[in-house]
């Protein structure tokens, strides 16, 4: 898996224009990257379900970091045995979810549950409605019969007064 990490993270890289982003779709994963004017890049590699917007978040900062961190004579050269840049972990166990990651995605996310309970609600209203309406159909036929009832029972009232 590493060995097919690493040689289509570079391949990307190598393809993709100085100071450009872009997603690459390859099997069931995507890979996002980021080659910056300075030549300095950085691919994430997610599944389809994980927000575009998020991981180009993730690249920016820790592209910036890096770029602060390490000095720019040891990035050509640079492995993780040579050079020291310890908050990548930091970055990557934040970033596991992208919605405490990111404001946005946690927003939309809380959006996206309103709207469901929102759904729901109307559903049941909708449904407590359709009852609402066959209980109003069965009171005005309960109506309608108690004044045939009525009217039924007050002539055989006045058909035995008469007698």
């Amino acid at each position: 898996v590493q060995e097919f990490m690493t040689f289509t993270s570079a391949l990307i890289v190598e393809r993709t224009s100085v100071g450009t982003r872009a997603s690459v779709k390859e099997q069931e994963y995507l890979c996002h990257v980021y080659v910056r004017n300075d030549n300095l890049s950085a691919v994430v590699i997610s599944d389809t379900e994980y927000p575009q917007r998020v991981c180009f978040t993730l690249l920016d900062k820790v592209l910036e970091e890096f770029s602060r961190q390490v000095d720019s004579i040891d990035w050509p050269s640079g492995n993780p045995d040579t050079v020291s840049y310890k908050s990548l972990d930091i970055h990557l166990s934040k970033y596991q979810n992208p919605r405490e990651a990111d404001a946005m995605t946690k927003v939309q996310a809380e959006l996206d549950e309103t709207k469901i309970i929102l759904h729901n609600t109307m559903e049941s209203l909708l449904e407590r409605g359709e009852k609402l309406d066959d209980l109003v159909a069965k009171s005005e036929v309960l109506g309608n019969q108690s004044k045939a009832f009525y009217k039924t029972a007050r002539k055989q009232n006045s058909c035995c007064e008469i007698m």
